[in-house]
């Protein structure tokens, strides 16, 4: 029989093999991860905001995320990977051009971070199978990539990937917090590794420079106050006293990364050589114009496969209206008032708000 050590050795290296940046093991004891019980907590307390499906409950009443065995009661391990995603490209705090909009880094490339690291992570199931064929025993695996029942950051945490930051994101003293997480859940009992260490210590310039105030304490974020939230999962309208804090931002946010000193040690994060994510002239800081002009078929073309199609073609126009409110440059007024005529209230009414602010400027 291949030992539970040797199993977890298998893993980490198939993990390796297919690409992976990082990858460990946690073993499934929720009973002693804090972090999920404050998950209930933070979702009782409204915090999660219109994102419903985190609210899925099991038959017993429980958070479906509160418990893997929810989901897959014959899980044992937790096999954790990240993939870096950071580029050369400049950080959204010294993008200084007014004229242009802000999205976030994770959506630049060729290709949604889904459909990357799926392919990778049914490498690492295959070697898992074929190094316990032959064993005896049906082993189960499944995986997921931010699409499951499931709080990665917290699994990631203990298989010692990283610590969860203030602004609650997956941090690696190596990498930043610059990467995806995807999952595979095994009924396999594979050697655990040893939670990392939290080396925030007294740093708080995430939750110092967050312009709406969302981070509202270490680890704890109100995402209804999320620039992220409010530009991708917010639908409708978003409130007003927090439109002028979004800036330039017309999808996601980077700020509280971009300010983080483990993504700026000896300059930045190390950058990925991987081509599906390589800046696109489409996502990388582009013209609040191009963007205010685009009619439906070519916002699909430029953002096919991309994440961006997340918030939707009213949400993007919505947001972009914002952005070029907050520009205070007058030239947008024409763009302005196009989209304040526009059949899609949302837009219009967005719109108008911008044309207000560049008039009061």
């Amino acid at each position: 029989m291949i030992s539970r050590e040797q199993l977890a050795q298998i893993a980490k290296q198939a993990a390796d093999d297919a690409g992976f940046d990082l990858a460990g093991v946690a073993a499934v004891r929720e009973e002693d991860f804090p972090e999920l019980e404050a998950f209930t907590e933070w979702i009782d307390a409204g915090h999660a905001g219109e994102m419903k499906y985190l609210e899925k409950r099991a038959e017993n009443g429980e958070l479906r995320r509160a418990s893997l065995r929810n989901a897959a009661p014959w899980v044992k391990s937790v096999i954790v990977c990240a993939l870096n995603y950071n580029t050369d490209k400049p950080y959204s705090t010294n993008a200084k051009d007014r004229t242009r909009g802000w999205i976030s880094r994770y959506a630049w490339g060729t290709k949604d971070y889904h459909d990357a690291l799926m392919p990778r992570l049914r490498q690492v199931e295959a070697a898992i199978k074929s190094a316990t064929a032959g064993q005896g025993q049906e082993v189960q695996v499944r995986s997921y990539v931010d699409t499951g029942p499931v709080v990665e950051r917290v699994y990631a945490k203990y298989a010692g990937v990283g610590w969860i930051g203030k602004n609650t994101c997956i941090i690696h003293e190596k990498l930043g917090s610059w990467f995806f997480l995807g999952v595979i859940l095994t009924s396999l009992e594979l050697a655990a590794d040893l939670p990392a260490a939290d080396r925030c210590g007294s740093c708080t310039r995430c939750i110092d420079a967050c312009p709406t105030e969302a981070i509202i304490a270490p680890g704890k974020l109100d995402a209804r106050r999320c620039i992220a939230y409010l530009t991708i999962e917010k639908r409708g309208e978003i409130p007003e006293d927090l439109r002028g804090e979004i800036g330039q931002h017309v999808f996601g946010c980077d700020i509280c990364q971009d300010v983080c000193p483990w993504n700026n040690k000896s300059g930045n994060a190390p950058a990925t050589s991987l081509s599906e994510f390589q800046p696109q002239a489409a996502t990388f800081h582009p013209d609040l114009k191009t963007l205010a002009q685009m009619d439906i078929e070519t916002y699909r073309k430029a953002f096919r496969g991309s994440p961006v199609k997340r918030t939707k073609y009213s949400g993007l126009r919505r947001n972009v209206a914002i952005a070029m409110g907050n520009s205070g440059n007058q030239e947008f007024t024409v763009d302005l008032e196009r989209l304040a005529e526009d059949p899609d209230s949302t837009v219009a009414d967005h719109a108008q708000w911008a044309l207000r602010k560049l008039q009061s400027k």
